[in-house]
């Protein structure tokens, strides 16, 4: 088996790496903390030039139609650099529109894949502990919405955002006109300085044709967690990269503290979690560009991640010392990321949680499965 990339794809991944590590310098990425903004506006219009914004939305609505491995070598790069803009949910919410919206939302995702507006999208957990904070109402044209989702990336910005509503008949992702009347904004900013928002939802009417159908909640899911997955791989490497130049320099009692025995096993153990989350994050991308059902994949892939990012970012952190929490340092801005991407993934000990009942409720697992389509998350 060959599990290389295709010549088409290390373009794709070289020309990315190049991008972000051009413009997210560590001197332009400190001029970024201090100005205050949530989005590397130089960055995001690179991405509009070259294409990377579009590269997972579909051929009809003008994208370039690629994979989700495509997109999965972009978002590495993305992580290695911390290049603040919004890709992933920007295209794989408007490729929704497209798979989901029966044609009705076309102009919309025709409209994003051109750069002329942004979409975003907010995947609620669903675990016991949380549930859908949005509630709908059918009406004679759709559905009246009341509620509040929380912590909507760019969604002071977006013009649209997909949501998770609470429906009699299920949750359903609903395509939400952030210029309605009825929605009020609290806005915010995360740790590592991405922007949200708060949506409080009063009487919002929403026509039939911007609710998708409950199908598209799984579908949203399992991709959202192979593009956040991406991230982790990419901020993960490079920490661990950064890392292991630091205790090759570093010296201590003469020697470098690169050949402690029990510096050496640190890193052996982060290199590990690296490699592990990859393989599984591959495997998981293979499968959804290859249309194979993904539900446990996902799921183990989500809690590889949060742990890989809580074990590389600690350990890296206490091999730096002191340096490691210094804000004129790079460091900190990884552990930022890491763990904002851990949260955004549901977290590991709710993730295992999940993947635990799915284990117990199915029996079905391995390749000569993969033709089952009641296979659920």
């Amino acid at each position: 088996m060959d599990f290389s990339l295709t010549e088409d794809q290390r373009a794709i991944a070289d020309m990315a790496e190049s991008l972000f590590s051009d413009i997210c310098t560590d001197e332009r990425l400190i001029k970024f903390d201090e100005s205050g903004e949530t989005t590397m506006e130089e960055l995001w219009q690179t991405c509009l030039e070259t294409g990377l914004h579009g590269l997972y939305i579909p051929e009809s609505a003008g994208g370039s139609a690629l994979g989700m491995t495509d997109l999965m070598v972009v978002l590495e790069a993305q992580g290695r650099a911390l290049g603040q803009v919004p890709l992933w949910r920007h295209q794989i919410a408007a490729t929704a529109l497209v798979e989901f919206g029966a044609g009705k939302l076309l102009p919309l995702a025709e409209s994003a894949a051109s750069g002329e507006v942004l979409l975003t999208l907010s995947q609620a957990d669903e675990t016991r502990s949380h549930g859908i904070e949005l509630q709908a109402q059918e009406s004679a044209g759709g559905l009246i919405l009341n509620g509040r989702v929380e912590a909507v990336p760019e969604a002071a910005r977006a013009k649209a955002a997909l949501v998770l509503a609470q429906t009699p008949q299920g949750v359903v992702p609903v395509v939400l006109d952030l210029a309605s009347k009825g929605i009020s904004r609290i806005d915010g900013k995360l740790t590592q300085g991405e922007s949200v928002s708060d949506l409080i939802l009063e009487q919002v009417e929403v026509a039939a044709s911007h609710v998708l159908p409950a199908a598209a909640t799984q579908w949203l899911e399992v991709r959202s967690i192979a593009a956040l997955a991406s991230l982790q791989l990419g901020v993960s490497q490079q920490q661990l990269r950064r890392t292991v130049e630091y205790i090759t320099e570093r010296r201590q009692f003469d020697r470098q503290i690169g050949s402690f025995q029990a510096v050496q096993m640190a890193m052996a153990d982060c290199q590990i979690a690296v490699e592990t989350l990859r393989s599984t994050l591959w495997q998981l991308c293979y499968r959804l560009d290859a249309g194979l059902p993904a539900p446990s994949e996902a799921l183990a892939t989500a809690w590889l991640a949060c742990e890989a990012g809580h074990e590389i970012g600690h350990k890296a952190q206490h091999v730096h010392g002191g340096f490691g929490v210094d804000l004129t340092y790079p460091m900190h801005r990884f552990l930022y990321w890491s763990r904002a991407l851990s949260i955004g993934l549901g977290g590991s000990k709710a993730t295992l949680e999940r993947l635990g009942d799915w284990l117990a409720t199915n029996d079905k697992l391995g390749w000569k499965y993969d033709l089952d389509e009641n296979q659920t998350l």
